[in-house]
């Protein structure tokens, strides 16, 4: 038994690396963070954590995609030095696997933006 909850372990992280690989080219900073061991990826229990020396961290929740921006947007109003996002398999082709929110550091990710020519 404890080799099938290993193995569902490791697809759900190949999962992951396949989606931030799949990105790279809208998100490249994703990927180079996902290989360093610098993307967290937890469940949503409604409340948020720092993020310390994460570069992000994407909330599991099995939520539709109308909660998803709802909750995105309190997120934003209440954590002003953060970006929230939201993502839901239902998206197209670049969208997560699973529904997620993700929570990334403004200043870092205003910075990376500025780096690559893409500031809003």
């Amino acid at each position: 038994m404890e080799k099938r909850k290993r193995k569902r372990v490791e697809n759900a992280e190949s999962n992951w690396g396949n989606y931030f690989h799949k990105i790279r080219d809208v998100c490249p900073w994703s990927w180079s963070a996902w290989q360093r061991g610098l993307i967290d990826i937890v469940d949503w229990e409604g409340i948020a954590l720092e993020l310390g020396d994460q570069e992000a961290r994407v909330y599991v929740c099995n939520y539709k995609p109308r909660l998803l921006k709802k909750v995105e947007k309190r997120m934003n109003e209440i954590r002003k030095d953060e970006e929230w996002l939201h993502s839901h398999p239902s998206f197209g082709e670049r969208a997560t696997p699973v529904p997620v929110l993700i929570q990334q550091d403004m200043a870092r990710l205003q910075n990376l933006r500025e780096k690559l020519g893409k500031t809003p």
